[in-house]
């Protein structure tokens, strides 16, 4: 089977995404220089590849 070690899978991008909102929205400093809705501010940190969080996966 292949993998895809260099992407996220969807489950993967609405994990880190969701949990940077929440970080966001309990005070954490934002990486960026926009103001609004913490989701907006996580779903662009991502997109720029700011959000310093990594996923470990198991092989297989």
């Amino acid at each position: 089977m292949y993998e895809r070690l260099n992407r996220y899978t969807r489950f993967e991008k609405a994990r880190i995404i969701g949990a940077r909102a929440l970080q966001i929205t309990m005070g954490a400093p934002v990486f960026i220089d926009v103001k609004g809705d913490p989701l907006q501010i996580a779903l662009e940190e991502f997109r720029r590849g700011l959000i310093p969080i990594t996923v470990k996966r198991k092989v297989r």
